[in-house]
């Protein structure tokens, strides 16, 4: 079979968030780059995840030209409420950081970015299939992948792995070359979205004896609720009404009345790890986002940290091709790291602060009871959780 071959200077394997704003952040810097995508435009599009951007996050929008549609729908909020023993506590993120989070769902931020590429001409290919990257522990990289039965050859300067936590771009390095990190926990999240004006103007993140429960949205007319559910459960036997009925056991009385239900759009389980690929660079392949690391959703770090990757390696390759500096791509790893493990850390705390662990018994639900006692009476421990949720610097 013949080969058809091409040449870029960055290929990107992945058509998600990551992969898209790296594509977009390089060609604003006059850096050319192909993304290679096995799934279809439409299917990428139809995955449902989270929609908490930190201001970092939403300031890479915006250098990427994106941000419009996102500044006019996007929710801004000055804080949070924590509900513990059926009391809500309010942390106020911009009184205690100067700082707040934009709730504008990943699938809008998708369509934006993938809507810029395609007006920029640059090139997407989906639907790519067998994509293997290769030859990354030299000075000439290239993508192998196959699409409508031809083989292509694209031959790069650099390859980001940008593929998620399945994708071809880890599993790629050799074993000897990489150190995984992984911690996986006893519970999954239960999670609906329904065409419903929201409980709450804010995020209400609830400990109940029952399990947690989060109290999320996407609009003022879409809502997005969660329960902490049994790895075992099954989606088909949680019917809406058993999900509506469990929510409002775990919520306030007054927050339970309130609850607008309606029929689920989407329904799903989704478990809980945390996971820490090192080091992140293997010659010319980066790896970013969840290829690289994986975080409970707990913290809303997973898309934030996606983005902070992006935004340290866009600057090492702008700095090589316009500075002919290899500092940044040398420094990529231990710097995308650093911040990595921080959001790690939080991401774990709020998992275990406000979860029920199945095995925790006298002791350990105890001093979790005191954690949430302190949390809720001390301005340091809300000054805490309020700048890592916001996120800290990139």
């Amino acid at each position: 079979m013949s080969t058809q071959a091409g040449r870029t200077q960055v290929g990107i394997i992945g058509a998600g968030p990551a992969g898209l704003l790296l594509g977009q952040l390089l060609h604003r810097m006059g850096i050319e780059s192909v993304i290679l995508e096995q799934r279809s435009a439409e299917y990428v599009l139809g995955r449902i995840r989270a929609g908490v951007l930190e201001q970092g996050s939403v300031h890479l929008m915006e250098q990427a030209g994106c941000a419009d549609r996102l500044h006019r729908e996007g929710l801004i909020h000055d804080g949070t409420l924590l509900s513990i023993g059926g009391e809500n506590h309010r942390i106020d993120f911009r009184q205690r950081t100067g700082k707040t989070v934009t709730i504008y769902g990943q699938t809008e931020l998708t369509r934006d970015l993938m809507d810029a590429r395609a007006a920029c001409g640059a090139r997407t290919v989906y639907e790519a299939e067998d994509v293997q990257p290769v030859d990354f522990d030299g000075d000439h990289p290239r993508l192998l992948y196959r699409k409508d039965g031809v083989q292509h050859e694209l031959r790069c300067d650099f390859i980001a792995g940008c593929d998620g936590y399945h994708g071809i771009s880890r599993t790629s390095v050799p074993q000897a070359a990489i150190q995984l990190f992984e911690r996986v926990y006893p519970f999954g999240w239960l999670g609906v979205l329904v065409d419903r004006p929201p409980v709450s103007e804010e995020l209400i993140y609830t400990h109940h004896e029952r399990g947690f429960a989060l109290c999320s949205m996407r609009s003022h007319s879409r809502s997005r609720y969660y329960v902490q559910c049994r790895l075992d459960d099954r989606v088909e036997d949680w019917s809406d009404d058993r999900f509506y009925d469990e929510l409002r056991r775990r919520l306030p009385r007054e927050t339970a009345e309130a609850l607008q239900t309606g029929p689920s759009i989407e329904k799903s389980i989704a478990p809980l790890r945390s996971f820490v690929a090192e080091p992140l660079r293997f010659g010319r392949l980066f790896l970013a986002g969840d290829a690289a690391h994986i975080v409970p959703p707990t913290g809303a770090k997973g898309l934030n940290l996606a983005a902070s990757d992006v935004f340290y390696l866009a600057e090492a390759l702008r700095d090589y091709y316009q500075e002919k500096s290899k500092a940044g791509i040398d420094g990529y790893s231990a710097r995308a790291l650093r911040r990595v493990w921080k959001a790690e850390r939080f991401s774990w705390w709020m998992t275990a602060t406000l979860h029920i662990f199945p095995e925790s018994a006298g002791f350990d639900r105890r001093i979790q009871r005191a954690e949430l006692d302190y949390l809720a009476q001390s301005d340091a421990a809300q000054t805490a959780l309020a700048e890592n949720y916001v996120g800290l610097p990139f």
